[in-house]
């Protein structure tokens, strides 16, 4: 019992020594000094994490898991739309909270099998949120739960620019997103919808990251 309580204990520790290490130093910081920061022994750290992509996973779905229980939570509403929107804003908080993660440890986590299929697992519940939202007429009926979770991150980076100075800055552009979402006379959209979002960095390699 006490060395599974010691073990979950070293995670929480790891992970986070783990986030502000990347987050101030970039990913080509060492496991060496991630197990300083944690106070942990070195072998610690591969015994959690054998390798440093499982480690970026790790802090990567922490976060996928935050916005998957936040969707589960608002799909209990009875308003469907606002539910909607009120999710958009929780997610798009969460990530102009912290921007040094998404910058640094995003991008590398999507080559992670185990991140993919938690953003897969994040869409659906999503799309189950955003068909609720449909079926109320509160939303355009070709809008998807794939089209809501790219619409965070895209928020997000337009507002990137004035947080420094205007944290909440991004509030603006979801009402503008907000307002094209909602379900009125409008022409089709010129593209299909994303049938799933495939995760990949954009010059189509994946990012070392070593041990």
């Amino acid at each position: 019992m006490q060395a599974r309580a010691d073990s979950v204990r070293n995670r929480r520790l790891l992970l986070r020594a783990a986030t502000e290490a990347f987050a101030e130093c970039g990913v080509d910081v060492s496991m060496h000094t991630i197990a300083q920061r944690a106070g942990v022994a070195k072998g610690t750290v591969f015994r959690h994490f054998p390798t440093k992509d499982d480690l970026l996973a790790a802090i990567m779905m922490q976060l996928l898991d935050r916005l998957r229980e936040a969707a589960d939570r608002f799909l209990r509403a009875d308003d469907a739309g606002g539910a909607l929107k009120d999710f958009m804003a929780h997610g798009i908080g969460l990530l102009a909270a912290d921007r040094a993660f998404c910058d640094v440890i995003g991008r590398p986590s999507l080559q992670h099998a185990d991140v993919r299929e938690a953003i897969d697992r994040l869409c659906d519940t999503v799309e189950d949120l955003t068909g609720r939202a449909r079926e109320q007429g509160a939303v355009r009926g070709d809008i998807t739960g794939t089209d809501i979770v790219l619409l965070l991150g895209g928020i997000h980076q337009t507002a990137q620019p004035l947080l420094d100075r205007e944290p909440r800055a991004w509030e603006r552009f979801l009402e503008i997103a907000f307002d094209g979402l909602r379900a009125r006379d409008r022409a089709t959209l010129p593209h299909p919808p994303p049938a799933r979002l495939r995760m990949a960095d954009p010059s189509g390699a994946s990012a070392p990251t070593g041990k």
